[in-house]
């Protein structure tokens, strides 16, 4: 998208908002977790996939999937929590963005701080995140409990 006025930039990125049918940041209910990065939002009487920005968390089947999963059901299944999206969608529809608790806990960097996702640094540089893995694999806590952890993106690829 080629700007050639800071008026007009504004004026298409609100479009663009609006053409992928949803805000920057949102309240909602959490209302299912498909897996430990991946959730569904009830936001103005539609479901959203969200898909968890900046962290990828084993897969259902790997180890450490389940507790993932679990985790994340624990802390924010059925509560009201907002949603800080990037604008942007994966290539399976899903909203990327942050979950953020009404207590202010970035459900994102719990899942990392508690060693139950990696940092995906494919998609994100995010140094706080790149800090709170190097922590949990320091304590080796969660799947970096495990002494050769496979991370979900070579588990997909096998």
């Amino acid at each position: 998208m080629l700007c050639f006025s800071l008026t007009s930039c504004k004026e298409q990125t609100k479009k663009a908002d609006k053409a992928l049918n949803f805000p920057l940041s949102f309240e909602g209910k959490v209302t299912a977790i498909k897996d430990g990065d991946t959730y569904k939002v009830l936001y103005e009487g539609s479901e959203k996939t969200i898909r968890l920005a900046h962290i990828d968390c084993p897969e259902k089947k790997q180890p450490f999937g389940s507790k993932a999963k679990q985790f994340a059901s624990d802390i924010c299944f059925g509560k009201t929590v907002t949603v800080k999206t990037h604008g942007k969608i994966d290539r399976n529809k899903r909203i990327i963005g942050e979950i953020i608790l009404q207590d202010g806990t970035n459900v994102n960097k719990e899942l990392v701080r508690t060693g139950l996702a990696w940092h995906f640094k494919k998609y994100s540089n995010d140094n706080e995140y790149s800090q709170l893995e190097t922590e949990a694999r320091q304590k080796q806590i969660g799947l970096w409990a495990d002494k050769e952890p496979i991370a979900p993106w070579e588990w997909r690829h096998k």
